[in-house]
């Protein structure tokens, strides 16, 4: 059953030189209990997308459109503030990238876990304490009590990182938007990390946008992915047949930039030559076009369209990469 249905979505700022068009007209579906991995370089309009889905843009300078925008069937754009707080926290949460700048580096771990309980499911004092206990047992926190009365500075960044997937989880939320949320961590407390959010995912049904740089991660925990570049999303699939035939000279330069355990010593990494398009403007072309290494005679002409290769696989592309 679908939860969350985006269509034509666009977001833009202000600037001095004019309208900075960060997401331009992304439209995607996710189920309940859904991992959906969205993957581009910095710039792609991830961040962007995702803080608009949470109403977390601020207009102005922000501008937030779409034809569609809905969370289990209710208008998220149509949302007073006052409800848009409501829903923050209890049915959707963000997990963001850096955990020291998102806790408040003056308040214990309980008294921001408890602030959640409190709010959004009317817990009283003891009832949130003993609540928060079982949430930070529940990430892997040891002497997870005394921890409570601890400040952020006291924990590592693995553990600040679970601390929010805590707080993020502990009104078991039906849509979790976890952004670049191991970006900071050593390989060993990523994979930990992984492993927690696919097993509390699974145990809670919650569906999950999971954004990141990481294609090993996403590969591995994600059932499609939408591969974004220019604010646009330029392919998209099941996780097997993205990876597997990629369709979008985007989607081949991130492979191919990326390394390999499986690699041999004569595969080298390919980097994407050149810089990321200018946001300002409508662009008439394909916007990686002046990256690409597969373009073909039709790029020149026209816009591509997204078509259809297969079940759940769309790419923009006029290129045959099949």
């Amino acid at each position: 059953m679908t939860l969350l249905r985006v269509r034509d979505l666009h977001v833009a700022f202000a600037s001095d030189r004019g309208m900075v068009r960060a997401v331009q007209g992304i439209s995607f579906d996710l189920d309940e209990g859904e991992v959906l991995g969205v993957v581009g370089e910095s710039g792609s309009g991830k961040s962007v997308a995702a803080l608009s889905i949470m109403r977390m843009i601020p207009q102005p300078p922000g501008r937030v459109s779409a034809t569609e925008l809905t969370l289990d069937g209710e208008d998220l754009l149509g949302l007073s503030e006052a409800r848009a707080r409501d829903l923050r926290g209890a049915r959707m949460a963000m997990v963001f990238q850096d955990p020291m700048r998102s806790l408040n580096p003056v308040l214990t771990i309980g008294r921001q876990l408890i602030e959640v309980l409190q709010r959004h499911l009317r817990l009283g004092r003891w009832d949130a304490r003993a609540r928060a206990i079982e949430l930070l047992e529940m990430v892997g926190i040891p002497r997870a009590a005394r921890r409570l009365s601890a400040y952020p500075h006291e924990f590592s960044g693995g553990m600040r990182q679970r601390v929010m997937i805590a707080i993020a989880l502990s009104c078991n939320p039906k849509l979790l938007i976890a952004d670049e949320a191991t970006t900071a961590l050593d390989v060993t407390i990523q994979a930990q990390i992984v492993d927690l959010v696919k097993r509390l995912t699974r145990e809670l049904g919650t569906a999950v946008i999971w954004i990141s740089h990481d294609l090993g991660v996403v590969a591995g925990m994600c059932d499609r992915v939408n591969v974004m570049y220019a604010g646009r999303i330029v392919e998209t699939g099941k996780v097997d047949d993205l990876f597997r035939h990629p369709s979008h000279g985007y989607t081949l330069g991130l492979l191919g930039s990326t390394p390999r355990v499986d690699g041999t010593p004569q595969d080298r990494l390919t980097p994407i030559e050149g810089l990321p398009p200018d946001l300002i403007g409508q662009p008439t072309l394909c916007p990686f076009l002046p990256r690409c290494q597969v373009s073909v005679p039709a790029c020149q002409d026209s816009m591509p369209p997204m078509r259809g290769l297969g079940p759940l696989h769309d790419a923009a592309c006029f290129a045959d990469l099949a």
